[in-house]
């Protein structure tokens, strides 16, 4: 398998949709910030719209994402850009406004389009071949890798150099397109499989072990960067070389994807996934205890290397449990997972800098990952010996009531 089975006009198609739908989603947290620094208690007022923004995130990708028809999935994509770019165009035409009302305009611009990671996802895997499901995933993940790196230096070069309300409107530009590009490709894919209500609701949270595991990457991720400040000033390092670090692990992340998509690897998803995330977490401890800025930057890149490797096979592994029908609804939970995550990573942070140092705050994530990935692992494997336990009652006919169940 190599990446040729993904070169297709379609695909080059779907990574410019894809681009014009997470580049907002990539810009707005920083520029929502800049967009009020300027006010009075300004850079408080930027923190709670980008809070806001991530909250409506969390609440719109699963709610939206299990509403989506896949077979019909178009017109609720491009309803739900659309309306994302009302949000943003609101924010950065109305950026003088009362803070409800950019409150108001932040949760649409992150609600109304959260499903679109999930339901492009799943859109991207029907455009492959089965067998290149993981090359058309690590694609994607270098696609995102790129998005997250060139982002922040869009916006503080817009807000500070032009206007601040320039990378909201561009935003607006950019998910509008995104939703008018939605009809150059097909309107949505292969459904069997697909359920309703309590039935739909059973058969994702029966894939909870992956979102864990999910959740637990972009928890330690987000320490690593929100806390990364503070350690490199507890360590007598400049905090401007914050961005070139966290450039570099974005770089790192995007090669890691594309050397996953390279082979096929050894052993199941769950174990991959257990490994890649403890060795992540370990080195995000080496970070931690490191005195040097050229060690902190070889270790972040190593943790991008892990991150994205971890995050493809809880997507393959997703692919693998869940039916067709419920791929786009089960990429959309992992996605407000993982923002959920993300979001709590920022509280505690806050709490552990209160009481104690950089150093100890990222050596404490690393151990709550390690415990969130074993958690993970467990769930899978019980998992996987309920269905070979089924599998065997279906295969001899059996009364399943007389099989003992496993513990």
């Amino acid at each position: 398998m190599t990446y040729r089975d993904v070169a297709s006009k379609q695909v080059l198609t779907w990574a410019c949709v894809s681009v014009g739908a997470r580049m907002p989603v990539a810009m707005a947290p920083l520029a929502l910030v800049f967009l009020v620094r300027g006010r009075p208690g300004g850079y408080p007022l930027g923190a709670a719209l980008a809070a806001v923004y991530v909250i409506g995130e969390i609440l719109g990708a699963p709610v939206l994402g299990m509403r989506m028809h896949p077979r019909r999935a178009r017109p609720h994509l491009a309803a739900g850009l659309a309306a994302g770019a009302v949000g943003f165009a609101g924010l950065g035409t109305l950026s003088g406004a009362g803070p409800v009302i950019l409150a108001a305009f932040a949760f649409l611009a992150g609600a109304a389009p959260a499903a679109a990671a999930g339901g492009l996802r799943a859109l991207l895997t029907s455009l492959v071949p089965a067998h290149a499901a993981a090359q058309a995933l690590s694609a994607e993940s270098m696609l995102t890798a790129g998005v997250w790196g060139v982002a922040p230096a869009a916006v503080t070069g817009l807000a500070l150099g032009v206007a601040p309300g320039l990378p909201l409107l561009l935003a607006a530009v950019l998910m509008a397109s995104s939703a008018v590009g939605l009809w150059l490709l097909p309107q949505g894919w292969q459904s069997e499989g697909r359920t309703e209500g309590t039935s739909q609701l059973r058969v994702l949270a029966g894939a909870w072990p992956a979102y864990v595991t999910g959740a637990a990457s972009l928890c330690l991720l987000g320490l690593a960067e929100l806390v990364l400040p503070a350690l490199l000033e507890q360590r007598g390092i400049g905090v401007g070389w914050s961005g070139p670090l966290l450039l570099g692990m974005a770089v790192a992340s995007g090669v890691g994807a594309f050397l996953y998509g390279l082979r096929t690897w050894p052993g199941r998803l769950a174990t991959r996934s257990v490994l890649l995330l403890c060795g992540m977490s370990a080195v995000v401890a080496l970070v931690a205890l490191i005195p040097d800025l050229a060690g902190i930057a070889a270790g972040l890149a190593v943790a991008g290397l892990f991150q994205s490797a971890a995050m493809l096979t809880r997507n393959l592994s997703l692919r693998e449990t869940l039916p067709p029908g419920a791929l786009a609804a089960g990429y959309s939970v992992m996605y407000a997972a993982a923002g959920a995550g993300y979001a709590a990573t920022g509280s505690l942070a806050g709490a552990l800098l209160k009481l104690a140092a950089p150093s100890t705050a990222i050596l404490a994530g690393a151990g709550l990952t390690v415990t969130l990935a074993g958690a993970g692992w467990w769930g899978e494997t019980r998992r996987a010996r309920s269905a070979r336990s089924a599998e065997a009652v279906a295969a001899d006919g059996r009364d399943p009531s007389r099989i003992p169940t496993v513990p």
